[in-house]
């Protein structure tokens, strides 16, 4: 059975715990943002090895992530259905996002993603209107590479605003790269030089050879983005992998790390990520915070404080690092 979950949210079967997969791991095709599974695969492999008898009322899900680590409690139910039957994956939908001169980005999202692509999340809004209101000193005229993007909004902006260069990544799953591909084409405020945009897709798994990157840009990027995606514990060492192999290493190179704690309880293990950038020989620096209006999952559990709140940082390289 496909469900959309928040990551809050995941899989309790009677064989154990089922969660959606790290965002970019070495898993096989299984859709994506944060990356893998076909829709077919990944309901025959529910059926079939996490078969669950319930009542035919649909209850809040438990509240655990999708590393297995738990927090809020409660047990999931789920319809019961016919083993042989596998409803249809969700119609894809749209977002807008609207910038400060008040022109209206549409954005097409997958219709399901086991890995969170069918969100627009906070990050992904709050990094954008840092770009715009900084053009100059965050984006314009550099190279800019994005892991997880999702919808790929932050990219847009970035190109919008005169990036050198934009490559707009997330799992290598056919329709997510076709959704941001889409992106691209019906963004009507994309510079173009003789018709030639400075924006691509690919895809592209975290802590992976960086060659599908570097192709774009040999020396590596001014900016790379990392929207929305601290909640994949697992995946911190793969994210900072490829920083290091992909950031440039000069004064100016950032790497903007932009999250809210979706699950406050495990706030402190979202923060860990920075920990570890430091122990990896960077330097990390906090660089704004804003509370959004609400929070982005109105049933989500936990301190609605920290669920409203966006932090955004700098990961660079220190001075000793940097090549002329």
């Amino acid at each position: 059975m496909m469900c959309s979950i928040s990551p809050s949210q995941h899989f309790l079967c009677e064989t154990g715990h089922f969660s959606t997969p790290p965002s970019s791991k070495n898993l096989l095709p299984l859709n994506t943002k944060k990356y893998h599974h076909h829709s077919f695969f990944f309901i025959f492999h529910f059926h079939f090895f996490f078969h669950i008898h319930q009542p035919q009322t649909k209850t809040k899900m438990s509240t655990h992530d999708s590393d297995n680590e738990s927090g809020g409690g409660g047990e999931l139910g789920l319809f019961s259905e016919p083993t042989d039957y596998y409803p249809p994956s969700p119609p894809p939908t749209t977002e807008t996002y609207t910038t400060a001169t008040g022109e209206i980005i549409t954005l097409h999202l997958v219709g399901h993603s086991p890995l969170e692509a069918h969100h627009l999340w906070n990050g992904s809004r709050v990094i954008s209107q840092l770009f715009e209101s900084t053009p100059t000193t965050t984006v314009q005229n550099r190279t800019v590479c994005e892991l997880g993007a999702g919808a790929g909004l932050p990219s847009l902006v970035a190109s919008m605003l005169g990036a050198s260069l934009v490559v707009c990544t997330d799992f290598p799953d056919p329709d997510l790269i076709a959704t941001i591909q889409k992106n691209i084409d019906g963004c009507h405020l994309l510079p173009h030089d003789n018709d030639e945009l400075n924006i691509v897709a690919d895809g592209f798994v975290w802590g992976a050879s960086p060659s599908t990157l570097l192709r774009h840009s040999p020396n590596g990027f001014d900016v790379l983005i990392l929207a929305d995606l601290l909640f994949r514990h697992s995946e911190h060492g793969n994210m900072i992998k490829t920083i290091r192999e992909t950031l440039k290493r000069t004064r100016e190179a950032k790497a903007y790390v932009v999250f809210c704690s979706y699950r406050p309880w495990l706030r402190e293990k979202d923060l860990k990520f920075f920990d570890l950038c430091r122990e990896d020989g960077f330097e990390v620096e906090q660089i704004l915070e804003k509370k959004m209006d609400k929070k982005l999952f109105e049933e989500d559990p936990g301190d609605e404080e920290i669920l409203k709140t966006v932090t955004g940082w700098v990961v660079s390289w220190p001075e000793k690092e940097w090549v002329a």
